[in-house]
């Protein structure tokens, strides 16, 4: 091979480097987008889960009737 081909495929092995780098990248940021969401999703998920397992071990106050035994005291 001459060195004017060895230099032009080098260029196009570079160029798809780069290529494939700034395509990584982004699929790294898109990544850490997804996992904050899911972060979110999960604590949303959990919080609803602690308001169902309050509701059925019936641990929830009824506030008008706290109040009112409150109020009678």
């Amino acid at each position: 091979m001459s060195e004017e081909t060895n230099i032009i495929i080098l260029d196009k092995l570079i160029a798809s480097r780069l290529k494939k780098e700034k395509e990584l990248k982004y699929y790294q940021e898109e990544l850490m987008e997804l996992q904050e969401k899911m972060k979110m999703l999960q604590m949303d998920i959990d919080v609803t889960n602690i308001i169902i397992r309050m509701i059925n071990d019936e641990n929830v106050i009824d506030l008008k009737t706290y109040l009112i035994g409150k109020s009678d005291e």
